[in-house]
C-alpha cells in the first residue's frame, strides 16, 4: 500500500498529528522534498538520521512558518530580520546563535550553539508547520548520498515505508536545496550555494558575502572541527569499566552505569539521549570525568561515535 497522500487539508491535518506524536512526514517545499520531524522531539529527530542512513549528526534545518516566530527561536538582530523580511518565505537558510540552551533542541542542532532556520515558500509545508504547532526539522527526504527528491514518488522510491506519510504537493519549483549563510559574525559566510544567488544577497546587504571552501578554520558546514560538542569534564570513550571519579554512561547490558543511553541496545534510543545525557553528566557535582561504554560502529552508531570522538578529542 502506498504511503503517498494528496496534500489536501484533511491529509495535512493527519500529517500534523503524526509530527506531534513523534513520527516522520515527507513534505514538499519549493526546493526539494524534506523528511520532517518535531524539532523538540529528540527520538523523532534521531529517526530522521536512521531513515536516511545519515552518517553523522549534521545540524538539521528547522522550518518555521512565521517571521515573527524567529526571535523566539533564535538570537536575531536588525540585519537578520531584514534578511528574513526580504527573502522569506523562500530558499534562504540562516545559521544563527541559539537563543538559549534548550536541551530539547540539542540533537536538531547537533550539540552546537547555533541553530539553522528557514521559512519555506511552499503552501503545503507552511500549513503543515502551522498545524503541527512546532518547528519542523527536515533534511532532504532521500537516503544519504543519493539524489535529492523533487517529487513524492522520488521519496517513496528512496525511503519506502521508513516515512510514515508522504504529502504529495507536486514537483518542486526550485529543485535544488536552499542557500545556507552563516549570520553569526560580522561577515556573512556562504556555507552552501542554493536557490538564492550570492549576488542577490550582496546587492541587498551592500556588502561582500564570504565563501567557505571547507577550510577547518572556516568550516563549510557546522560540526567539522575536530573538537566539538565537548563537555567541560574529560570524556573517556569505549570504556569497559569505571575509574575513580568518573560518571559512567552505559549502553546495553551495563549494570554499573549512572545513566544508560539504551539498556536494550537500541541505537535510535541512544542517539536521542546522547546530548542530553552528556549535558546532565557534565553538571553533576563530585565527578572529575565522564566515561562511556563502547557503541557499535553500525547504523546510527557511526553518527554517535563520530560525535563522541569529537567530544573526547584532546588538542
Amino acid at each position: 500500500m502506498s504511503n503517498i497522500y494528496p496534500a489536501d487539508t484533511a491529509n495535512i491535518i493527519k500529517a500534523a498529528e503524526i509530527i506531534k506524536n513523534g513520527g516522520l512526514v515527507a513534505m514538499p517545499t519549493e526546493t526539494v522534498y524534506g523528511l520532517g520531524a518535531n524539532a523538540y522531539n529528540a527520538k523523532a529527530v534521531a529517526g530522521i538520521f536512521a531513515a536516511k542512513g545519515r552518517p553523522a549528526f549534521n545540524p538539521l534545518i528547522s522550518h518555521i512558518a512565521d517571521i515573527d516566530f524567529l526571535p523566539t527561536y533564535a538570537r536575531t538582530d536588525d540585519r537578520v530580520m531584514a534578511l528574513a523580511r526580504r527573502f522569506w518565505p523562500g530558499p534562504l537558510t540562516m545559521v544563527l546563535p541559539r537563543l538559549d540552551e534548550n536541551p530539547a533542541l540539542d540533537l536538531a542542532c547537533a550539540g552546537l550553539k547555533t541553530i539553522t532556520v528557514r521559512f519555506p515558500a511552499h503552501p503545503v509545508a507552511q500549513e503543515l508547520i502551522r498545524r503541527s504547532g512546532v518547528p519542523i526539522v527536515a533534511p532532504s527526504a532521500n537516503k544519504s548520498q543519493t539524489i535529492s527528491p523533487t517529487t513524492a514518488e522520488h521519496v517513496r522510491e528512496s525511503l519506502g515505508d521508513k516515512v510514515d506519510m508522504i504529502l504529495d504537493g507536486g514537483r518542486c519549483k526550485v529543485g535544488v536545496e536552499s542557500t545556507i549563510i552563516d549570520v553569526t559574525g560580522k561577515d556573512i559566510v556562504l556555507l552552501r550555494a542554493g536557490g538564492i544567488a550570492v549576488e542577490e544577497l550582496e546587492e541587498f546587504l551592500n556588502q561582500k558575502v564570504l565563501i567557505s571552501h571547507g577550510n577547518p578554520e572556516l568550516p563549510s558546514s557546522p560540526g567539522q572541527l575536530l573538537k566539538h560538542y565537548a563537555p567541560a569534564h574529560p570524556l573517556r570513550i569505549n570504556a569497559e569499566d569505571r575509574k575513580d571519579g568518573e560518571f559512567f554512561i552505559g549502553f546495553g547490558n551495563v549494570s554499573f552505569s549512572d545513566l544508560n543511553l539504551s539498556p536494550k541496545g537500541d541505537l535510535c534510543e541512544a542517539a536521542a539521549n546522547l546530548f542530553a545525557y552528556l549535558r546532565f553528566a557534565d553538571r553533576q557535582p563530585g565527578y572529575s570525568g565522564i566515561a562511556m561504554s563502547p557503541i557499535p560502529e553500525n547504523g546510527l552508531g557511526l553518527a554517535i561515535n563520530d560525535r563522541i570522538r569529537r567530544a573526547a578529542y584532546k588538542a
